[in-house]
């Protein structure tokens, strides 16, 4: 019989349904890394979110043969380590590709038509003291004919460009940073930040990707620009970020990542108070319809692995 560990069920805010087969079902709200290895010690199969998963934990793990991550990123599973073992590891893939661009879009919208400034305005009094029906204190730019570009294109980063499409952008999808060659329908990397009136991240966190955009980059990009990230904190370089932010290198950013997650010991980004900053808790992925589609697809990759028939395997 199979032993299924769920290590991490609050981070899932949906209705697992069991597997179609004979097995035990363990559940715990929330692991600290150092209770991993007691738990899964008997476990055949893990199912895990944000845990870091390698020797340390997996070591005295003997029986351990599939790990489900309950999330696209794999940055903290030691797939080489997994692969060495013999262990599979599966993902779920395109369950947030509805949620992530809509989260993006917001906070494109709010940017570009001062959303912040506006509201603060109005709580300040400044509306009332108006002397016209309206208050014009800010600019309100149109997103309609602008350039939406986009680093990373999977599932998200296609549904992301024909949700700009829809809206009336030019979408410049890049190729990667550094690349000799440039396939056919792509911008190099350079182009694309220049050329791009919001620059949008939905690439995953790797060594070559770490620190994607700083200090250089950000001298590339149009002072009217926009950057959304909610993909990976590290893709951006934090003080980067700042100093482009304070001295009007870029027009704004909306992040829903931050480099350490939770900033239990306190981000400098969340101490900025600047009103072209959104920062939002992680939550892009998290409508109610992306995370069932997410708690469906992880059963799916467990009966399919145990019926012979794996699908999404990372190793």
């Amino acid at each position: 019989m199979e032993r299924i560990v769920f290590l991490e069920a609050n981070t899932i805010r949906a209705e697992f349904r069991r597997p179609s087969f004979a097995h035990e079902w363990i559940g715990y709200s929330e692991s600290a890394l150092d209770q991993v290895a007691e738990r899964v010690h008997e476990a055949t199969i893990v199912i895990s979110n944000k845990l870091s998963l390698g020797e340390p934990q997996l070591a005295a793990a003997a029986r351990v043969k599939l790990i489900a991550i309950a999330a696209t990123g794999s940055d903290c599973i030691d797939l080489d380590y997994c692969r060495a073992r013999g262990i599979a590891v599966c993902n779920v893939r395109g369950y947030a590709v509805n949620a992530v661009p809509e989260h993006v879009m917001m906070m494109v919208l709010a940017l570009r038509r001062n959303l912040l400034r506006f509201r603060e305005d109005v709580r300040r009094g400044l509306w009332n003291e108006s002397k016209q029906f309206c208050l014009l204190t800010h600019e309100l730019n149109d997103i309609r004919n602008s350039t939406m570009g986009i680093i990373g294109y999977g599932a998200i980063g296609r549904s992301m460009a024909r949700l700009g499409e829809a809206l009336g952008m030019r979408v410049v999808v890049s190729e990667r940073k550094g690349a000799a060659d440039i396939r056919a329908g792509r911008a190099s990397f350079a182009e694309t930040l220049r050329a791009s009136d919001v620059l949008t991240l939905h690439c995953p966190l790797t060594s070559e990707t770490k620190d994607l955009i700083g200090h250089r980059e950000f001298q590339m990009m149009k002072r009217s620009a926009l950057l959304i990230n909610t993909a990976r904190g590290a893709l951006i370089d934090d003080t980067a970020l700042i100093q482009a932010l304070q001295s009007g290198l870029i027009s704004g950013a909306g992040l829903d990542v931050l480099r350490d997650e939770p900033p239990a010991n306190g981000n400098l980004l969340l101490d900025l108070q600047l009103p072209n900053l959104i920062v939002t808790p992680h939550v892009a992925w998290a409508s109610n319809e992306a995370v069932q589609t997410l708690a469906d697809q992880v059963i799916d990759n467990i009966e399919g692995f145990v019926a012979g028939q794996p699908q999404n395997l990372l190793t």
